[in-house]
């Protein structure tokens, strides 16, 4: 764990780009021998670069520093409904490796072996010095997945396997470096915050839609992820269904709803699980889900923003960003078929972070909680 002016130091380094001390100085009211301490520090331990010279002012050039690519490096492992991924990222979140694993679906046993071989086979490629600066390994899962073998039509006694399972202590036991966990949607909400391109935003409202759709919250510029770790359990809003009965919002608005209705027509629905292309081609099929997805997601954003006032709402997820842009496109449509009386619509924006968000956002948790500053997302064992 690191002290919190070096967490202060890398946390505006990556939100700004390459800096000078001084900048730094500034933003953070250090003086600024104390950032040269820092980030001498932080050089040595070879998780910043130094830039080349600014030059054409008066006095001495200054020197940017920015993070090294190859400061550290973090595992992000999702494990969906339908399919599994893990990736390894750089200190600034590129990906440098990803593998994947399809299933009809997941089982503890099937995606512990997965994790583990897979982690193995990038370590053995990857040169010694990189190796031993992996920093962690986060996953991102859904919680009590046991309660959704009929929507996934899997059977009782599988999905059951998941009340006593424990992925992380399974993972954990196999490697010196932590691990650590959280709700998929949440670790998603991460993503777009500590990689995506939010544009300063400090308080939103996050909604991923994948085989089924989950959310996060962020409150002045932090992942909010309350009491149990599950706030932002927004797939469970109450929104109207068909003849005004209420339904809840993972029932209108998630993938596994296109998938059901393209499965009644008995087209084959197993792309929708595949990296996602072109969706066009489904016609009317998509049009609907589009219609009906876009009207539930307007009616729990006004909910929400009863709430808490937020700035912006984000729809982010599993799908082409065509069919997320024409979804967001909907969904304010549908703002004017509802009574916003004495509400202050936030914004609606479009996610930036697009299909990796949750296996990112699992990889963002090591990167959070050992490196930046601001409430941590998940516990290390």
């Amino acid at each position: 764990m690191r002290d919190h002016n070096e967490r202060l130091v890398l946390s505006l380094l990556r939100r700004h780009g390459g800096l000078a001390k001084t900048d730094i100085a500034r933003l953070t009211q250090l003086s600024v021998q104390t950032i040269s301490v820092i980030m001498r520090a932080l050089e040595a331990d070879g998780l910043l670069l130094r830039r080349e010279p600014v030059r054409g002012r008066v006095g001495q050039p200054s020197v940017p520093m920015a993070l090294n690519p190859d400061g550290a490096f973090f595992f992000g492992l999702k494990i969906g409904r339908r399919s599994a991924e893990l990736v390894l990222i750089d200190f600034l979140g590129n990906i440098r490796a990803m593998r994947q694993l399809s299933y009809r679906y997941p089982t503890p046993r099937e995606t512990t072996a997965f994790a583990l071989d897979d982690v193995a086979a990038i370590r053995s490629a990857l040169p010694p010095e990189q190796d031993r600066r992996i920093a962690g390994l986060g996953i991102a899962i859904p919680f009590e997945l046991w309660n959704w073998a009929d929507t996934v039509g899997a059977p009782h006694e599988a999905m059951d396997a998941w009340r006593g399972a424990d992925i992380k202590a399974d993972i954990q036991s196999r490697h010196d470096f932590p691990v650590y966990l959280q709700n998929d949607a949440t670790a998603a909400c991460g993503a777009e915050l500590v990689f995506g391109q939010s544009g300063g935003l400090s308080d939103f409202l996050y909604f991923y839609i994948g085989a089924f759709v989950g959310g996060g919250v962020v409150l002045n510029g932090a992942l909010h992820a309350g009491r149990t770790g599950n706030a932002g359990a927004l797939g469970s809003m109450p929104v109207p269904g068909p003849g005004g009965k209420p339904v809840q919002l993972i029932d209108a608005a998630s993938l596994a709803t296109l998938e059901k209705s393209l499965a009644a027509r008995g087209i084959d629905a197993s792309f929708l699980w595949q990296k996602p292309a072109d969706w066009d081609w489904l016609g009317s099929d998509l049009d609907l889900w589009i219609a009906t997805a876009a009207n539930a997601l307007a009616h729990a954003i006004v909910s929400a923003s009863a709430v808490i006032d937020f700035e912006a709402a984000v729809i982010d997820g599993w799908m082409p960003r065509t069919v997320r842009a024409r979804l967001a496109e909907a969904v304010r449509a549908a703002f004017g078929q509802i009574d916003t009386a004495g509400i202050a619509l936030p914004h609606l924006r479009e996610g930036t972070v697009g299909v990796d968000a949750r296996s990112l956002g699992a990889a963002s948790l090591p990167l959070c909680e050992r490196f930046l500053v601001g409430a941590p997302l998940a516990a290390a064992t």
